[in-house]
Parts: C-alpha cells; structure tokens; sequence
C-alpha cells in the first residue's frame, strides 16, 4: 500500500509519517524540501515541490497514484481537487478557527462560544465576519465535495516538538532568567483546547485504521485533558524546578502575558472531542502532564535563539523592567481601591428548613 503525506516535516508530521510505515504502508512526503529532519526514516520518498498552487502539485505529482493520501500542509483546497481520482483515501488536517467567535467571541450573542463547541456548530459564514476563519470553512467544504469518504481533522492550537510558535517557550525562559512572578490574564482561568503533537497525529491515523467508521466525517481533536493557562504554568515550571508567584490582572491591562494566551481574548475556546472517541475510540498516547514535560525537555534541548525568528513570532519583548513597572503600578492601584469602604455580609443563611427536633421553627421562622 502507498501512502502520501503532503508536509511531514511540521510538528505533527514524523508522527504520521512513522505512524504509517508501522502499519505497513511505502510511504512518501510531498513538501517543499526548504528543511529535513532526522526523525524521518531513509526510506521515505521525498516529493519536493510547492504544494500551494494547483499548478505546481499537478507537476510535482503528475502520474503518481496513493492508496491513501493525508494532507497536513498546503493549500488543502487545490490538493483536494488535484488528487481526484488519483487516491484512494483522502485524509486532510485544517484547525477550529473555522467556528464562529474562535476569533471573534465578542461577535456572539451572548458574547462567547458554546461550551464546549460541537463539530455541527456554526463556521464562519462570509468573509466579512472573519476572512481567515472563512477560508478555513470553504476548504473543509471543498474537502468533502471532492472527496465524500474523506476525514477532515480540524486541529487545535499544537504544542511539542517542532511548534514553530510555542507558548511554553515564553513561560520557560522566565524561568530561566529567574523571575520571581509572572502575569496571567483574568487569574489565568481560561480554557482553550490544546493538543500534543503525538497525539494528534494518532487523531489522524486512526482514519487510516478505521476507514469506514471515519467516511465523510469532521473531527474536533485535541487532548482528553485541558488545562487553565494558571496551571499549565504551574506544571512547566514545577518541570523545570520553579515556582512562580502568579498575578493575575484584567486581560487589557495583562500585556507581558499576550505571548503565552495566544488568544485575542480569556473567552473560553473548549472543543468537545466526544465524536472522535466515540466513533474512532481515541485515548490520548501521552497524557497532559506527561506531553508538558516532554515539551519542556525538547525547548531545552532546542533552545530559541534570544532575539531571534522564534521568539519574535511570539511577540514577546522579555521586557522586565517594563513588567516590573506595570506589576507595581497594578499593585499601587489595588491598594486604593482596597481603601474603598463597601461592607458585605460575609455569611448567608441556609436556604433550607434544618428544625433542631420535630415541629419546630427553623432559622427563618418558617
């Protein structure tokens, strides 16, 4: 059996690639060549060429034919319609942007995504709302109208090995230079579904083991567990033998931690991953804690070079004296608002009758 895997250099992509020579598949990745990783075995074909435009892939691929093909870079929509006829699966990878207000929750009425957000829920209807989001819709959409046994996985926010923008690193090198506290957004109570890479790409493989159960279907993925941003710090640090002292402060006034909330707002961004365990029985392969520290493990093996590509994508200054300015006029703030009389009462009664012996009043007199 021949598989295709269009990427495979990217976070999840070794994953899938070793995934599928597991399972006994000749396999071949189509990319564009510009890096190569050793976690990609030498028997693997390398297709290089540009996967974006359908010009190109119908070049790079001209008279190849694939028992199963899992498309995970590129232009999903072009790789759909050049492949017609020339796979016999179609499995393709696009993210849960594509729901309305992942983007924009405070479009919503009531303002905030369902929680937790199903596979059927609204997508992103016009570009207007939110041309990003948009396109991400109209692919899957072209996916299926294409290819009507495919599956479709729409990936959370990926983190682990080879994460080109990854959160952690901005929580870790505050450990490294030895901050005492960090800031969080709105206590860092907010949900948002994550995923790590090895288990998304078992996400993605298990529509190679179950082609039937999968057939024309869209899957929500991401980890069985899902932390708040308040305890994915408190484990990476306790990880690297750190314990911060969290502040939180109102998310427009939090601007150190934009880098490591990734998200325009604390609105909850929570999938429901019920279908995919469901109808393909998935389990995580690294549970959540366990994921984090391998994390951890790779960034400090692979460290971002200070002021370099990776952490500019995080827009993330590692400005401290502008933090330490911002922490102290919070905390002057906080002590005049404190000075502020407002009594409440510090006990409710019991809303219900607790009589002491039959035929008694109760607390209320009732």
């Amino acid at each position: 059996m021949k598989a295709l895997v269009v990427g495979g250099t990217g976070p999840t992509g070794p994953y899938i690639v070793n995934g599928l020579l597991e399972r006994g598949y000749e396999v071949a990745i189509f990319h564009r060549g510009t890096h190569e990783i050793p976690e990609i075995p030498p028997e693997v074909e390398h297709i290089h060429g540009d996967p974006h435009f359908l010009e190109t892939i119908e070049t790079s691929l001209k008279g190849r034919t694939f028992d199963l093909t899992i498309v995970t870079y590129g232009r999903v929509r072009f790789l759909a319609e050049a492949l017609v006829g020339k796979v016999g699966r179609f499995v393709s990878v696009g993210g849960v942007a594509s729901y309305r207000g992942y983007m924009h929750a405070d479009r919503l009425s009531p303002e905030g995504m369902p929680i937790p957000v199903r596979e059927d829920d609204p997508l992103v209807s016009s570009e207007e709302e939110h041309r990003f989001s948009y396109l991400i819709a109209q692919t899957e959409q072209a996916v299926l109208d294409h290819h009507p046994e495919a599956a479709h996985f729409r990936y959370p926010y990926v983190y682990g090995p080879r994460q080109l923008v990854p959160r952690e690193w901005a929580i870790m090198r505050r450990v490294l230079d030895t901050r005492p506290h960090i800031i969080v957004p709105d206590a860092g109570l907010n949900l948002s579904t994550h995923g790590f890479v090895a288990n998304l790409a078992h996400s993605v493989l298990l529509a190679a083991d179950k082609p039937r159960e999968s057939a024309g279907q869209i899957y929500n993925c991401g980890d069985d567990t899902q932390l708040t941003l308040s305890q994915v710090i408190e484990l990476v640090a306790a990880k690297m033998g750190h314990k911060f002292d969290i502040i939180s402060m109102p998310y427009e006034l939090a601007l150190p931690a934009r880098a490591y909330t990734m998200g325009p707002s604390t609105h909850h961004r929570l999938m429901d991953t019920s279908k995919i365990k469901h109808q393909l029985d998935y389990q995580d392969i690294n549970p959540v804690e366990e994921a984090l520290g391998l994390t951890v493990d790779w960034l400090l093996e692979n460290r971002p070079e200070p002021g370099g590509d990776l952490e500019q994508g995080l827009l993330d200054p590692f400005n401290y004296e502008g933090e330490d300015r911002l922490l102290d006029a919070w905390q002057q703030s906080m002590a005049k608002v404190a000075e502020i009389p407002f009594e409440i009462a510090n006990h409710r009664p019991h809303p219900y009758a607790h009589p002491k012996k039959p035929g008694e009043k109760d607390h209320r007199n009732r």
